[in-house]
């Protein structure tokens, strides 16, 4: 599990921390059954506070990406695949989103925007 964070984010520390998890859990890179690091074992490789950690753990409980077995560690979660779709299709969504918001800025109307995305997506396959 890679871990990136950022002091100069206005994101706060735990959400960037949730938020990177999610996305590996969803992109398949944390598979159903892996051991995620402990609370503790996180935030010391992070240099950060433990109770960061848990509010990141517990954020991602609350979701059902991950669970907690006393004793034994946190672990990804067992996952719907329909519900696994969902998610990375919202994921897809809100990347989009950002690029619409990109080509605005810059006068790409939609036709010259799904041109592009029909390139890239040949480009892809």
């Amino acid at each position: 599990m890679r871990i990136l964070l950022s002091n100069s984010s206005p994101e706060p520390i735990y959400e960037q921390i949730a938020r990177q998890v999610r996305a590996q859990i969803i992109s398949g890179d944390l598979q159903e059954g892996a051991l995620l690091p402990s609370i503790r074992a996180l935030a010391h490789d992070l240099q950060i506070s433990v109770i960061t950690t848990k509010r990141a753990y517990e954020e991602l409980e609350k979701e059902g990406l991950i669970d907690t077995v006393g004793g034994k560690g946190t672990f990804v979660a067992a996952q719907n695949p329909e519900f696994l779709r969902e998610k990375r299709m919202k994921l897809v969504e809100e990347k989009l989103g950002a690029a619409v918001a990109e080509a605005r800025l810059l006068g790409v109307g939609p036709a010259e925007l799904g041109e592009m995305l029909g390139l890239l997506y040949e480009e892809e396959t």
